[in-house]
């Protein structure tokens, strides 16, 4: 990884000092800088004295010289690499392109391991961060080849995060006292309005895969979404299981999925679903990724029977690395829903825009979300049909440098408004979150 100005500041570097096995019986101590450091790093690994070279890099990570810190952690994260430790050596490569963004190794060894670790998309995130530097012709097309062929290595990849909760809204209901009707104004129990709360969020994801030929695989995958309260009648869980194959056609990615879910609400049953979804990802350019979704659903409310039917969606997200260290996206979706009662039966779009910041080790996040939604007919009791407007604003925090086991710290804000013709689906929500996810 060292580059010829690296050199340059490692021979400059401040002197170290280091002891040095006796040659009699006593010890010696020998001044050396980073570049003597490291040379007897190299000469305990090829002597197959690991250990000792990984302490000589641990020494180095106190170094004044960002370079000759970053050098060292790249170092150390090439031998947890070798021994198999992913998740370590991740963390180490983040580490580095944090402190460097244009460090073009790290990058591409980080992309790696994530693709080893079944992180696909974050992998291609990085090839991306990495293009929009102005890399020297060979590294541009071994990039690109790297970017073509990374698809075959995903076998299985788990991803985990856990938060704190505090939420002005928990059960998304409204504040207003009265519900509007053909009757006049009725008046809304105290148990079916807003309530705060704090609770414990929990979202887990775990994917595999089973490669078939060069360019076909069979994929699985199974998730969990919960919000978890004091007060169980409020808690969320949702569950889903699904599997389909998924293919290369020259530079796209298609994929096709069948998808089992089930949720609960209070610890009752809420509704089940079927799912039928296909899904093409490719690239444009060497900075820029395109994904379209579609899906079709057949849904099972338990609690009433005339919000059962089968909904239609699509969705087109957008991703563009403008630097290596700043990433922007952006989304549009559209969903028709057929209620056995029209009255429940919706038309539904939104659309978002959010950008993806690193500042030193830590990666800020911001998000915004417009959408509407609109029910074909009115319920008999309310005097006009359900039309809502939504919007949306996410704030996001992820300081790596506190990581611990390949976790880290996460902070989020989500303020949200949704307007409604209809009294009950009328609310305001902040919630925010504090919690660990994965560091890389």
């Amino acid at each position: 990884m060292v580059s010829p100005p690296l050199a340059v500041a490692i021979a400059a570097a401040p002197v170290l000092q280091f002891g040095v096995g006796p040659a009699d019986s006593a010890i010696q101590t020998r001044a050396l800088n980073a570049g003597q450091m490291f040379a007897l790093a190299d000469q305990a690994q090829s002597r197959g004295k690991v250990g000792l070279a990984e302490k000589v890099y641990r020494t180095m990570l106190a170094d004044r010289s960002a370079e000759v810190r970053a050098e060292a952690r790249f170092r150390l994260a090439m031998i947890e690499r070798g021994r198999g430790r992913l998740t370590e050596a991740a963390v180490l490569l983040r580490r580095v392109v944090d402190e460097q963004p244009n460090a073009q190794r790290a990058r591409l060894e980080l992309a790696g391991i994530l693709a080893r670790m079944g992180d696909e998309d974050s992998a291609l995130r990085q090839l991306r961060a990495l293009r929009s530097i102005d890399l020297p012709p060979n590294v541009a097309r071994f990039v690109d080849r790297l970017t073509a062929s990374l698809q075959a290595a995903k076998p299985f990849g788990v991803q985990v995060e856990l938060a704190f909760a505090p939420d002005s809204n928990i059960n998304h209901a409204t504040r207003s006292d009265s519900l509007g009707t053909v009757f006049g104004d009725f008046t809304i129990d105290d148990e079916a309005k807003a309530k705060s709360g704090v609770g414990a969020a929990i979202r887990g994801l775990a994917h595999g895969r089973i490669g078939l030929s060069d360019s076909v695989a069979l994929t699985s995958r199974a998730s969990v979404d919960a919000s978890l309260y004091r007060h169980k009648d409020f808690n969320d869980i949702s569950v889903e299981l699904a599997a389909g194959p998924e293919w290369r056609a020259g530079r796209t990615r298609l994929s096709v999925e069948a998808a089992a879910g089930q949720q609960w609400y209070g610890m009752k049953p809420f509704q089940r679903s079927f799912r039928m979804a296909a899904a093409a990802v490719a690239p444009i350019g060497s900075l820029s990724q395109l994904r379209l979704d579609v899906a079709g659903r057949q849904v099972d409310n338990r609690f009433n029977g005339l919000e059962d039917g089968r909904g239609y969606s699509a969705q087109a997200r957008f991703e563009r690395a403008l630097s290596p260290r700043l990433l922007l996206s952006a989304s549009l979706a559209a969903d028709r829903f057929h209620a056995r009662d029209a009255a429940y039966s919706t038309k539904a779009w939104q659309a978002g825009i959010a950008a993806y910041r690193e500042v030193g080790s830590v990666t800020v996040s911001a998000e915004l979300t417009v959408g509407r939604l609109k029910a074909d007919e009115r319920l008999q009791l309310l005097p006009e049909a359900r039309s809502d407007r939504l919007r949306r604003i996410a704030f996001g925090t992820v300081f790596r440098r506190l990581s611990l086991a390949g976790f880290a710290p996460v902070t989020r804000l989500v303020i949200e408004r949704n307007r409604s013709t209809v009294e009950f689906y009328d609310y305001k929500r902040v919630r925010t979150e504090f919690g660990i996810s994965r560091a890389f």
